[in-house]
C-alpha cells in the first residue's frame, strides 16, 4: 500500500485560500536621509542620489530613489510589527502539511512604474500571488510567490516588487 502521507499535497486549503488576500496596508517614508543613506550603503555615486540641483537637472522632483529602495517603513509601537515595521499579524500565514524547516530567498524582482522621490509617502499592500510545490536536488520544496504593491500620496501605482520565498 502506497504512503498516502507521500502523496498528499503539502499545500493546505488554508493555504490556498489566501493566495490573492491583500494585506492591511502600511505606510513608507521617503526622504532625502534615507535616499543618501542607502545609495551610499550599495555604492551608488551618481550625484542625482547626494545632489538636489544634480537630481533636478536631471528631471526629477527631489532626490530619486535608488533600484530596491522603496521608502522606509514608519514604524508605530502600538502596530507595526517589531521586526519588520509592517502590520501586527502579517506573519508567515498558514503552515504547510508537513513541517519545512529550511527556508531560502529565492529572489525579489521590482517593477517601476513612475519615479519615486524624496519627500513621497507610499502606502504598500501585499498578497501571496502563488504557491507551488515541487520535488528537486534539496527535496520536497515549497514555492510562495508574493507581491507588494506601492502606491504613491497621489494614488499612482509606482512600483510592483515581486519575492520568493522557498522551503525545504
Amino acid at each position: 500500500m502506497a504512503d498516502t502521507a507521500a502523496q498528499e499535497s503539502l499545500i493546505t486549503d488554508e493555504m490556498r485560500a489566501e493566495i490573492g488576500k491583500r494585506s492591511q496596508p502600511w505606510t513608507c517614508e521617503v526622504d532625502k536621509l534615507q535616499v543618501r543613506m542607502f545609495a551610499r550603503s550599495v555604492g551608488h555615486t551618481d550625484p542625482i542620489y547626494y545632489d538636489l540641483a544634480a537630481a533636478k537637472a536631471a528631471g526629477y522632483r527631489s532626490l530619486p530613489c535608488p533600484p530596491g529602495y522603496l521608502g522606509t517603513p514608519v514604524y508605530n509601537p502600538a502596530t507595526s510589527d517589531a521586526t519588520f515595521g509592517g502590520r501586527r499579524g502579517s506573519g508567515p500565514g498558514p503552515q504547510p502539511r508537513r513541517p519545512l524547516t529550511r527556508i531560502l530567498n529565492g529572489g525579489t524582482e521590482i517593477e517601476y512604474f513612475g519615479d519615486i522621490c524624496a519627500g513621497d509617502v507610499l502606502t504598500a499592500v501585499s498578497y501571496t500571488a502563488d504557491i507551488v510545490e515541487r520535488k528537486g536536488g534539496l527535496g520536497e520544496m515549497l514555492i510562495t510567490t508574493s507581491k507588494t504593491e506601492y502606491t504613491n500620496q497621489d494614488g499612482k501605482l509606482v512600483a510592483v516588487s515581486t519575492g520568493t520565498g522557498i522551503r525545504y
